[in-house]
């Protein structure tokens, strides 16, 4: 079992040799769990005790804020994937709104992307890490565990990432970020805007992760197949807005070095829109398109297959 090719992909991390990604448990994680389960209840009954239409409007925005500029861009297709230039004060800025997503740090985002990605394009991988064990159990798993393998691959960081001073001070303080934004906004609405612009937003932000993971690894269209890939990624298209093109999973399997995900007519790309926008006024340059990755023979289309 070796680690994939370097020039397959524009990755910050690598997981390398020979190690299983098939033998490991399953084990209660309880940071995590109180975690998810503190910012659920609260946003639950805090939320319903002082709904109010601004505190609604608020979560809306604040949600749609970090999940397109910092999950989709700054998480995903910068930190992760390096799929686009951009000035260095933006990175940080789109890596810091991905934070805010409450999903974790930096590094720990990069190590938890580039495992599961090593898994999936092997033969045979963990249920844990190809979401295989049915919609209750991987909720659990994924929501309120962790995954410990006997003998895990090793994953080495790109440098530059690792040895940031900013990125190691959000790894450090990933959890207390949202604390400044809930003094804020309790400053400006009360309790009613805590529980609405940081308990449910964190709460939507987690669980929709979640979600879409496990959908576009189990269910949806596809138009490519990785042969020989343990996983194949799935396309959720009634979710294109709500996940700023990150449901186009399918796509994203065949080139996730692609800074555009939405790659046929009427697949939605509320990003790679932001993206071309940037680009316009000069802050985005170099976004990567399929064509301008490196060929792959096991990747075969349906009329292939």
């Amino acid at each position: 079992m070796s680690g994939l090719p370097v020039g397959l992909d524009w990755h910050r991390a690598r997981a390398t040799d020979g190690d299983s990604v098939l033998i490991g448990s399953v084990r209660y994680a309880p940071a995590l769990s109180l975690w998810f389960s503190g910012m659920t209840g609260a946003a639950l009954i805090g939320g319903a005790l002082t709904f109010s239409w601004p505190a609604l409007l608020l979560f809306l925005a604040s949600t749609a804020t970090v999940l397109l500029l910092g999950h989709s861009l700054g998480s995903h297709r910068k930190l992760i994937h390096d799929s686009f230039q951009c000035p260095g004060w933006l990175e940080y800025l789109l890596v810091y709104l991905g934070v805010l997503v409450g999903l974790a740090g930096p590094l720990g985002l990069l190590r938890q992307h580039e495992l599961r990605d090593y898994a999936q394009r092997l033969r045979h991988c963990h249920a844990y890490l190809r979401h295989g064990s049915g919609f209750w159990r991987d909720a659990w798993w994924q929501l309120h565990c962790t995954l410990r393998l006997a003998e895990p691959p090793a994953i080495h960081i790109e440098a530059a990432i690792a040895q940031d001073r900013f990125y190691r001070f959000l790894e450090r303080t990933w959890m207390a970020q949202q604390l400044p934004w809930a003094l804020l906004f309790f400053l400006w609405g009360g309790w009613g805007f805590v529980f609405w612009g940081v308990c449910a937003r964190v709460s939507a932000g987690v669980l929709g992760h979640w979600l879409i993971g496990y959908f576009a690894h189990n269910h949806g269209a596809m138009h490519f197949r990785v042969d020989g890939a343990a996983v194949q990624g799935r396309n959720i298209r009634f979710a294109s807005l709500i996940t700023m093109g990150e449901c186009w999973h399918n796509n994203h399997h065949a080139f996730p070095g692609s800074a555009k995900l939405g790659l046929f007519p009427g697949e939605w790309d509320p990003g790679w829109w932001v993206l071309l926008m940037l680009r316009r006024i000069g802050l985005a340059s170099a976004l990567r398109l399929p064509a301008d990755l490196p060929h792959r023979p096991e990747l075969l289309t349906l009329e292939e297959r």
